[in-house]
């Protein structure tokens, strides 16, 4: 009978008292190259810069960053200075950094009540009466009364844009008003034979005109001054991009497509094909988004913010939700734990610089107002403004919305799809069975 067969450990591996199970107790041999540290580490480094360049470079400069930034101006005036007030305030514009459009009161109104603009300076229609009434006060005695331009900003399309357009506005106002000043100054002049006014009457005429500001159709208390729909918004992407990890991680583990570490439980591989595993995460992921789109409602209701779609928001929140959540899941089954960067890239990392929630598109970096075209929590961020602060109208941002996630949709199931019966076709299967030890050390020639 021949002896049995020593076995020889690996030099670079000892095995206790147990002939059961060895114990790996010296340092793997792969941790001992410079590649294995810095590939993680740099990798890791060039992400958290990408994301504090793309953040804080969002944020810091909307002044500098302005461009085509939209404002309007309604003349109401019946006499001939309202006109060439709007003149003036046209070409003091810098028409690269804004976009100036006179609308008539109509016109006004529909673009602040969807949130094509951010402010209106109105000129009422009783300005050249009052500036004319004005001048006057400066020869007979009576009441003085200043003409008054009105500017109305819109909270509702975003709180920092409203103020961007408030002060704007008021600044070419106050240009404005020192112009038509030093008109009437003249005026007052050529009457008086050019004798020197009294101070406190050289003063009045350098002033004549009024800024009174005003919102247009102000934000409710609960509202978080104009964050609410952001980062309700915010919490549907997330609910989509969680979900989807959290769901392809469970499946994957109870079919036995991949193992887990959470706890020391070994889950027999299913003859389960990609596709077949796609479906049921999809499948998951669709009740999720309805459950996660009620709670979302329940929580934000108990907490006081105003919810005047609530049947409507629900639905809109279940379909983001999907949408991002089969999307995600879809490039996790495409492309393993690398999917899972590259989800979290695409609708958190670029998602919030481009939303055009917290400062306005026109006041970011060009290329991010060009990213918000297609990146989805700008999507989701106009449908639930619309449906939170402008009244569901399709116009306002929800027709965009609803479009985009159906075309995102539609994308993450054709790709998810193909991908999947791609890998089933050329017979890459997920589930890879636990190897035989003594297949191992003696394989079969």
């Amino acid at each position: 009978m021949s002896e049995p067969q020593a076995h020889h450990a690996s030099p670079d591996v000892a095995y206790g008292d147990d002939d059961s199970a060895g114990y790996l107790t010296d340092t793997p041999r792969s941790t001992r190259t410079v590649r294995f540290w810095a590939l993680p580490i740099l990798a890791t480094l060039v992400l958290l810069a990408t994301l504090s360049a793309f953040y804080l470079g969002g944020i810091l400069q909307p002044m500098t960053n302005l461009r085509h930034f939209p404002v309007a101006i309604t003349n109401e005036d019946a006499g001939p200075t309202g006109a060439q007030v709007v003149k003036g305030m046209l070409a003091a514009f810098d028409h690269d950094a804004y976009d100036v459009r006179v609308l008539d009161p109509a016109q006004a109104k529909k673009q602040l009540d969807t949130a094509q603009i951010y402010g209106v300076a109105v000129i009422p229609p009783n300005f050249s009466s009052k500036l004319q009434a004005y001048a006057k006060s400066a020869l007979t005695p009576g009441r003085v009364e200043r003409a008054v331009i009105v500017v109305s900003t819109n909270p509702r399309a975003g709180t920092l844009g409203a103020s961007i357009a408030g002060q704007s506005l008021q600044r070419e106002i106050a240009l404005i008003d020192q112009r038509v000043g030093q008109r009437l100054s003249q005026e007052v002049a050529e009457h008086t034979g050019k004798k020197p006014e009294p101070g406190a009457v050289a003063l009045m005429l350098a002033n004549p005109v009024e800024v009174k500001s005003t919102v247009h159709n102000a934000l409710a208390e609960g509202t978080g001054n104009g964050l609410s729909a952001f980062y309700y918004a915010l919490l549907l992407v997330l609910a989509g991009f969680i979900g989807s990890v959290v769901v392809s991680m469970s499946v994957n583990s109870m079919l036995g497509m991949a193992s887990t570490e959470f706890f020391p439980v070994s889950v027999p591989a299913e003859n389960v094909s990609r596709f077949h595993a796609l479906l049921v995460k999809w499948a998951m992921i669709a009740v999720v988004a309805l459950l996660a789109s009620a709670a979302y409602l329940a929580i934000s209701a108990k907490m006081g913010m105003p919810i005047p779609n609530m049947l409507s928001l629900w639905l809109f929140g279940a379909f983001a939700i999907l949408t991002v959540g089969v999307a995600s899941t879809s490039l996790i089954a495409a492309m393993g734990a690398i999917g899972v960067v590259v989800s979290l890239f695409v609708f958190v990392i670029l998602g919030i610089p481009a939303a055009g929630a917290a400062v306005p598109l026109q006041a970011t970096p060009a290329w991010f107002e060009w990213l918000a075209n297609f990146e989805p929590l700008h999507q989701v961020f106009v449908g639930a403004r619309s449906l939170l602060y402008l009244g569901g109208r399709p116009d306002a941002g929800l027709s965009q919305s609803l479009t985009w996630s159906a075309v995102g949709l539609v994308i993450g199931v054709l790709f998810g799809g193909a991908i999947t019966l791609r890998y089933d076709r050329r017979g890459r299967t997920p589930a890879v069975a636990a190897a035989d030890p003594a297949e191992v050390a003696h394989p079969e020639p």
